[in-house]
């Protein structure tokens, strides 16, 4: 079982940029951020293996960047342009296995992230 800790949500304005970091006890093969807002689904923003494959959803790629440190076991989410259909709660994640399957790992308590127009 890995423990995630996620830090540096908050408020901004659209078209402003936040960094969110997640702290991992241990390393994990995938390692992702998903979000979740009041009344919508789970979506999984971005993720990255191993071996540094990423792959973003749609509705933030080109805006969002994710990297993570193996050596520290870290993860990150540089979020810019952001909109204010950013606005949820933002979970670090990690699991075992590939990419796809990000949902079966662990999480963080996660951190809010509101953008407002």
């Amino acid at each position: 079982q890995v423990q995630l800790v996620e830090s540096g949500g908050g408020s901004v304005q659209a078209g402003g940029s936040l960094r969110l970091s997640c702290a991992a006890s241990n390393g994990m093969y995938c390692m992702g951020w998903f979000r979740q807002a009041p009344g919508k689904e789970r979506e999984v923003v971005a993720a990255i293996d191993n071996d540094g494959s990423t792959t973003y959803s749609i509705s933030v790629k080109g805006r969002f960047t994710i990297s993570r440190d193996k050596a520290k076991n870290t993860l990150a989410l540089q979020m810019d342009s952001l909109k204010p259909e950013d606005t949820a709660m933002y979970y670090c994640a990690a699991y075992g296995g590939s990419c796809p399957s990000l949902y079966f790992g662990s999480r963080g308590q996660g951190t809010q992230v509101t953008v407002s127009s």
